[in-house]
C-alpha cells in the first residue's frame, strides 16, 4: 500500500536527483517545504509538495504529521559497530590519567576487542551485533558502514566479515562492509609478517568471498605507515575495492597525501591536521569524516572542521561508535557535539550526517535527502520549533518515529 505523510510542518534537506554531496559553501544550507505531504510507494520516495498540491483520486494509507518536521535518516559512514564485551575498565584507566597509547602497551585497546572476538561465537556476535543496531535504528540512523578489525587474525577477521554480511541481509538499513585487518597487529607475530597477510591472504580470499566495500588501514605511529596504506589500497584496487582511511587522528605522517592521491573514498578521523594537508584534501574529491564522539570520549583534539570549511573543503559527520573510543552510535548526541565542539551549524552537522555521510559510503544515490527515487528512509521529530532544537537538547530523544523503506521501526 501506498503511504501519504500530510500535514508536515517542515520537510528538510529537499535535494535533486543529480546532487551527490554538498560542498562548503552549501553545507549551511538546508532546503525545505512548508506545510507539505510526502507520497511513499514501494519503499520509495514517490513524490511530495506543498498541501495544496497533495494527490487526489487514489487509496492512501495515511500518516498524519502536523507539527511534526520530516528529514533522511543519519547516514553513518564510520562504524566499528560488530563488537563483544566492553572497555569499562579502559574508560576509568582515561579518568585516573592513562593514555591511549599507555592503555593499548599494556594489552588493552584494539587487541582486547580483538581478544573477546576470538572467543566469541558467530552466532552470538551476530545476535548482540542486530540489537545494538536496531538500538540505533530507532534513533533514527537509516544506512550505516562497518569495519572490521576486532579479528587480528585470519579466521576472526573473517567471523567478523560474515556477520556484517549475515547483518545486510537480515536487517532493513543499507549497510556497507569494511575490511580493517590492518587495524593493529597481533603480539605473536611481527608487524611486517601481519601485513603481510592482511594484504597477500585476507584481502583476496575475502574480496573473493565478496565480502567486502571498502578497505580500510590505521595510518597512525606505532601502527601502519603512510607507505603501508598505499600498499593496500593499490592491492584493493586489483579487486575493484576503493578504500576508507584511518588518518591524523594523533599524528599527521603522510596517510592523506596518499589517500588523495590514490583515490580514496574518504580520509577519517583528522583530529590533527596540518597546513599540508589541507592543501592535498584541496587537490581531489576525497571526502573528510569527522568523528566528534571519539575527540569527545578521549579527551583528545577535535578535528578543524572550521578551518575545513573555511579552505572550501566539506566532510561528512560520523559516530565512531566503538567500545575503546566512541562506545555510542547516537547520532543525534553526534550533531549535538559537531554544533557544540566543532563550532557546526545546524545545517552544517545535518548536512555532514546525511548527504555527505551517505556519498562517503557510496549511498548518496538512494539516501541521504528527501529525493524523488530515494529510499523512504525518513526521521519523523516530535513537535519542534525548529532544525536548531535537535542539536540544543542535548541527549534527548526528539524523534517521534523512524521510516525505513517507508515502514515504521517500532
Amino acid at each position: 500500500m501506498s503511504k501519504l505523510i500530510i500535514n508536515i510542518k517542515e520537510l528538510a534537506q529537499i535535494r535533486d536527483v543529480k546532487t551527490s554531496f554538498v560542498s562548503a559553501s552549501q553545507m549551511n544550507e538546508i532546503p525545505s517545504l512548508k506545510n507539505a505531504f510526502l507520497l511513499i510507494e514501494n519503499g520509495f520516495i514517490s513524490d511530495f509538495g506543498k498541501m495544496s498540491n497533495i494527490p487526489k483520486g487514489k487509496h492512501f494509507e495515511i500518516i498524519d504529521a502536523s507539527g511534526r518536521t520530516i528529514l533522511p535518516t543519519w547516514c553513518d559512514s564510520h562504524t566499528h559497530t560488530v563488537f563483544t564485551g566492553s572497555r569499562s575498565d579502559e574508560y576509568i584507566d582515561r579518568i585516573k590519567g592513562l593514555s591511549y597509547q599507555e592503555i593499548a602497551n599494556k594489552g588493552g585497546g584494539i587487541l582486547k576487542s580483538a581478544n573477546q572476538i576470538q572467543k566469541i561465537s558467530k552466532n552470538d556476535l551476530f545476535e548482540e551485533s542486530k540489537k545494538r543496531i536496531y538500538d540505533l535504528i530507532k534513533q533514527g540512523t537509516g544506512c550505516i558502514e562497518i569495519k572490521s578489525g576486532y579479528g587480528l587474525n585470519y579466521n576472526s577477521e573473517l567471523k567478523m566479515l560474515n556477520v556484517i554480511k549475515d547483518l545486510k541481509e537480515s536487517l532493513p538499513i543499507e549497510i556497507k562492509s569494511t575490511f580493517l585487518g590492518a587495524h593493529a597487529f597481533p603480539k605473536e607475530i611481527s608487524k611486517s609478517e601481519y601485513f603481510d597477510l592482511v594484504i597477500n591472504k585476507m584481502l583476496p580470499d575475502f574480496a573473493t568471498k565478496s565480502l567486502v566495500d571498502y578497505v580500510d588501514i590505521f595510518c597512525e605511529k606505532n601502527y601502519f605507515t603512510a607507505n603501508d596504506t598505499e600498499q593496500l589500497i593499490k592491492k584493493a584496487k586489483k579487486y575493484n575495492i576503493p578504500a576508507k582511511i584511518h588518518v591524523n587522528q594523533f599524528n599527521s605522517i603522510g596517510g592523506i597525501k596518499i589517500a588523495v592521491r590514490n583515490k580514496a573514498v574518504s580520509v577519517d578521523h583528522l583530529e590533527v591536521v596540518n597546513e599540508q594537508d589541507i592543501a592535498e584534501l584541496k587537490k581531489g574529491s576525497t571526502m573528510p569524516v569527522l568523528l566528534p564522539g571519539c575527540s569527545f570520549f578521549l579527551g583528545i583534539e577535535y578535528a578543524p572542521a572550521k578551518k575545513l570549511l573555511s579552505n572550501n573543503i566539506p566532510f561528512a559527520i560520523a559516530s565512531d561508535f566503538n567500545p575503546g573510543s566512541c562506545p555510542t552510535g547516537n547520532m543525534n548526541f553526534i550533531i549535538s557535539l559537531a554544533c557544540n565542539q566543532l563550532k557546526l551549524t545546524p545545517e552544517q552537522a545535518i548536512n555532514g550526517a546525511t548527504i555527505n555521510g551517505a556519498y562517503s559510503m557510496g549511498l548518496s544515490n538512494i539516501s541521504g535527502s528527501i529525493t524523488r527515487g530515494k529510499l523512504a528512509n525518513l526521521l519523523i521529530t516530535k513537535n519542534i520549533e525548529s532544525l536548531n532544537e535537535l542539536p540544543y537538547y542535548i541527549g534527548d530523544n526528539l524523534i517521534d518515529k523512524v521510516l525505513i523503506r517507508g515502514r515504521e521501526i517500532l
